[in-house]
């Protein structure tokens, strides 16, 4: 019998979930534990991580689990990677759910880098407004460039202190072209410093900067060894040998 685990936490991971969940296929869906109010969803669901790789394998073989389906943020690699070394331990199949990458459309103005702290090198030594759209995790390099008036956007409050002075909008997306649009003009955002996370749900601010002129320092996903991978949830049920029913 099937028992597939879901490693979640994204937009991808729900719409995964339903189906599943419609499908009647035994399941279980893995939130990290990073946000503090996760989404409900339709499976049983844990919340924490498992402790390492040797912990995941554990799992693996302790609940029988028959499927595992990476279905996390493109830039959750640690969490990528063990789930590809527990599974060649346990000989267990993986897939990854991964959305393509944006790329860049006529008008945009990126300056793309490799990385969290290239992408604070890359910020000017004059004073701006920037917009930090990179998550609470990834903040610490830009207190090198304290001159700037940032702003960030969390889904839940900070727990601690920031590394410096920041305006923190608390809100959880999926957002709007014109909602970002308003924002930017609202705090005269001048740059803005994204993750190439892909998908519609985030689009809407790469949209905005593109509207309004703004460079754009974009961070590419990091590298990750050699999976399976696909783009939708269809392809995903195809996989596990049942048929999508989406919109059903």
């Amino acid at each position: 019998m099937t028992r597939a685990l879901i490693l979640g936490g994204t937009a991808d991971a729900s719409l995964l979930a339903a189906e599943i969940a419609r499908a009647r296929i035994d399941a279980v869906y893995s939130y990290g534990g990073r946000t503090r109010t996760p989404a409900d969803q339709p499976l049983p669901t844990r919340i924490g991580g498992f402790g390492g790789v040797s912990g995941l394998a554990d799992y693996i073989r302790r609940e029988r689990i028959t499927h595992v389906i990476d279905a996390t943020h493109p830039f959750a690699a640690e969490m990528s990677r063990h789930a590809i070394e527990a599974c060649a331990q346990t000989g267990t199949p993986l897939i990854a759910l991964e959305r393509a990458p944006w790329t860049k459309a006529p008008g945009d103005i990126w300056i793309e880098v490799a990385d969290v702290t290239a992408a604070a090198a890359a910020l000017p030594e004059t004073p701006a407004n920037v917009f930090l759209a990179i998550g609470r995790q990834h903040i610490a390099p830009f207190a090198a460039k304290p001159q700037h008036v940032y702003t960030l956007r969390f889904v839940d409050p900070p727990e601690a202190p920031l590394p410096f002075a920041a305006d923190v909008i608390v809100s959880r997306g999926p957002f709007t072209f014109d909602g970002e649009l308003a924002m930017m003009r609202a705090r005269s955002i001048a740059w803005i410093v994204a993750r190439n996370s892909g998908g519609d749900g985030a689009r809407a601010k790469i949209d905005a900067a593109r509207m309004l002129g703004l460079p754009v320092i974009m961070i590419a996903r990091p590298k990750l060894p050699e999976r399976l991978r696909v783009e939708s949830v269809a392809e995903i049920m195809q996989w596990l040998g049942h048929r999508a029913c989406l919109g059903a």
